[in-house]
């Protein structure tokens, strides 16, 4: 037996866990959460692996079951992580090899999966500065779209990420995996309805910008210093009509060669950015 089994199996020993195989409810749960099959009421999602199933634990994750294939663990940091969420694990399991590698994403599987919750942000948790920068992602449907605008949110020090018409789970694997963490603790709030989300922004003094390929006020040209929310709209639709209807102005970014229009991921990063910089760093570059 390896130096890394025998430390793994003197951390397990202590919780005697149950071995569990491919019917056993847990492992369904994973099939399940990665296929985006079934209803998810619990907002559950799976941490797959050392490093995604760390940064959960490290942002304060709930972890509803965790699952240790030990014969597929091979590094010692591995087994600090098993041991580090055993206490905080609702529920543990083992699987063997072979179950593991059924349910698992990962080329190389490293012996570890926690099934967690997506944490819940209410409009309450939520306290802006007076140069305070959200992003609306309005009908985004393309789950790693919306998860590669959570992360540059977070990248670029954004404020919060607001929700409307949403098209793709929270919780789907591609929105998990884009977001590289972030969406464990950048803040994101989902809205019933666009009204709600514009007279939430206006009652706390947002401006507010569409961004449209057809505006003819250009994103470095903005007024930074205050607080504004950029709305990005469906890959096939574009913004809800209902947000043309209110007190809102319209941006674009300049397009220079012959496309008209930049993928939305792109174009988020530009304007946050932009913001960012400008109302957070006095526009240092």
């Amino acid at each position: 037996m390896s130096e890394i089994s025998e430390r793994l199996d003197r951390v397990l020993s202590p919780a005697r866990l149950l071995n569990v195989g491919e019917g056993h409810p847990a492992v369904k749960t994973v099939k399940n959460i990665q296929t985006n099959s079934k209803p998810n009421p619990r907002r559950l999602f799976v941490a797959e692996g050392f490093w995604l199933a760390s940064l959960a634990l490290k942002d304060g994750i709930e972890v509803e079951t965790l699952l240790v294939a030990p014969e597929c663990v091979y590094t010692q940091e591995c087994v600090t992580l098993v041991e580090k969420m055993l206490p905080v694990a609702e529920n543990a399991y083992t699987v063997s090899a072979k179950v593991f590698q059924k349910i698992a994403e990962k080329d190389k599987p490293d012996g570890v999966i926690a099934i967690c919750r997506m944490k819940q942000w209410a409009l309450s948790d939520l306290v802006f500065d007076d140069k305070a920068v959200v992003l609306i992602l309005d009908g985004v449907e393309i789950p790693g779209n919306m998860g590669t605008l959570v992360r540059v949110a977070d990248g670029a020090g954004a404020d919060a990420v607001f929700i409307c018409n949403r098209k793709a789970r929270l919780t789907h694997p591609k929105f998990i995996h884009s977001t590289m963490g972030a969406a464990f603790h950048v803040p994101i709030v989902e809205f019933e309805s666009v009204d709600e989300c514009f007279d939430y922004l206006e009652s706390k003094n947002f401006t507010v910008y569409l961004a449209d390929s057809r505006a003819e006020k250009m994103y470095y040209q903005l007024p930074f210093g205050k607080r504004v929310a950029f709305v990005m709209g469906s890959e096939r639709y574009g913004i809800s009509r209902v947000w043309y209807d209110k007190e809102v102005d319209l941006v674009a970014i300049p397009m220079l060669g012959e496309c008209d229009s930049l993928n939305v991921g792109v174009a988020g990063t530009v304007l946050l950015y932009e913001a960012c910089v400008k109302n957070k760093l006095g526009g240092r570059q």
